[in-house]
């Protein structure tokens, strides 16, 4: 399986970079009014807003081209958690197109966000 490429430096992310977390949780309501709720799924998922400055053009041609063999949000790839060094195996992009910019020497910048998957 393919890994969420690391910058020259050997991180995944620069700061500030985002990480949420999902729960699901399923709620019935009776007829008397009351309510049951259970989780959705077994654990949380998480999600990871990266933004990404003053990347050289390799390390810019290098995200663009692992999105492009990701087929954007159809592919799945592991991505190691810059908080805490936790690899998910089950990753994918959120959207199906990332945006570039060649600012000059070094200047190239782009931000994506990374899903995990049940």
């Amino acid at each position: 399986m393919a890994a969420f490429p690391t910058l020259k430096t050997g991180v995944e992310a620069q700061y500030p970079a985002q990480r949420t977390t999902q729960l699901s949780t399923q709620a019935f309501r009776f007829l008397d009014g009351s309510e049951q709720r259970f989780p959705g799924w077994g654990s949380a998922l998480r999600r990871w807003t990266i933004r990404l400055d003053l990347l050289d053009e390799s390390e810019l041609t290098n995200l663009e081209q692992f999105f492009v063999e990701q087929s954007g949000r159809a592919g799945s790839f592991s991505f190691t958690d810059p908080w805490d060094g936790t690899v998910y195996a089950n990753c994918s992009f959120d959207t199906d197109h990332v945006a570039t910019m060649y600012g000059g020497f070094s200047r190239g910048q782009t931000s994506v966000t990374v899903k995990e998957n049940r």
